[in-house]
């Protein structure tokens, strides 16, 4: 099949109402907010939004709703560029939404969050002539079996397969098995393997699963990888900081982009801790989604020593002394 897209993204796509405090409420308490908006985002579709915002051709596929929310959440993706041809809208049904209460003082956010069963990404929905049109497929795996599916499709055809994961799913394990790039949330992997130690966890699933990168962000400390028996940690980036919301997600885009422009890991990392930085200077999940300028810019201030770095000791020592020792699994 002809690869008319970069980066194809299926997955969850939601419209957030933001919510703006002056100052975050006690358990049980009230405070007046100062401002709310409606914002889109979602794992993937943000994802792929930074893709085509970084100069990717890129492809969304998921459920929307035909309300309201829907309609601002299509609108962000066709004016980005991304293709929406796969995008699949239910009727009679609001689309995902999330309530984000942001906290002035640091720009943390609280989220509550809905998506309606009717959502689900089925997976006879999940068509092969689809995936076999990118280079590189990222998911997030909330729908099971059609991430599981998906994944398949593309091990079959020959293409890569990106995983952002941040939730126990139980039966889980199908969706791990076709997964080349695993980037999971700060914590995910010793919930899933039961160690407590965050580099033997992404040492047993690399092990147990055979993805070619374990990975795992860090938050605003950065990110940690495993690749071909060696550990690699980058730490984030000091900006001001208004809003975390959608980090996550313009980290796993940017890092999509470093895996096309074919960076090593950790010019990878470090490329999808700016990204994933300089959109925290925004409001919204998608408040400051950085071009390539913006991000190597920002690279060259730290380089220069004009930007600090937010270095995680911890894992920075324990990484460095893994690698040092040639220990992948520290029994």
């Amino acid at each position: 099949m002809n690869q008319q897209f970069d980066v194809l993204g299926i997955g969850l796509n939601a419209t957030d109402t933001v919510v703006l405090l002056d100052q975050f409420p006690p358990y049980a308490g009230k405070v007046a907010y100062r401002e709310e908006f409606l914002s889109p985002g979602g794992q993937v579709a943000t994802a792929v939004v930074a893709c085509a915002k970084l100069g990717l051709s890129a492809k969304y596929i998921g459920t929307i709703g035909d309300d309201l929310r829907g309609q601002i959440q299509q609108a962000s993706l066709r004016e980005t560029g991304v293709d929406v041809s796969g995008l699949i809208v239910r009727q009679g049904c609001p689309n995902q939404t999330a309530y984000i209460l942001i906290d002035p003082r640091t720009g943390e956010r609280t989220v509550l969050w809905h998506r309606a069963d009717s959502l689900r990404l089925r997976r006879e929905e999940v068509r092969e002539e689809e995936i076999g049109q990118c280079r590189l497929l990222h998911i997030d795996g909330y729908d099971i079996e059609a991430a599981e599916r998906a994944g398949f499709l593309a091990r079959r055809h020959q293409i890569p397969v990106s995983l952002d994961v941040d939730t126990v799913y139980p039966g889980f394990e199908s969706v791990l098995r076709v997964v080349d790039f695993l980037v999971a949330g700060s914590g995910w992997p010793t919930k899933w393997t039961g160690e407590d130690d965050p580099l033997e966890a992404l040492a047993r699933l690399q092990q147990e699963y055979g993805m070619r990168v374990a990975a795992m962000t860090l938050g605003h400390y950065g990110a940690v990888a495993l690749e071909s028996g060696r550990w690699y940690y980058s730490a984030g980036f000091e900006i001001p900081c208004v809003d975390t919301t959608g980090a996550g997600d313009v980290f796993h885009g940017a890092f999509c982009y470093a895996l096309i422009r074919n960076l090593n890991m950790m010019e990878a990392l470090t490329f999808a801790n700016a990204a994933a930085a300089l959109n925290c200077t925004a409001l919204g999940a998608r408040g400051h989604l950085p071009d390539v300028g913006e991000v190597r810019a920002l690279l060259r201030e730290a380089e220069t020593g004009r930007r600090s770095r937010l270095v995680d000791l911890e894992i920075e020592e324990a990484a460095t002394a893994r690698n040092s020792s040639g220990a992948e699994i520290g029994l």
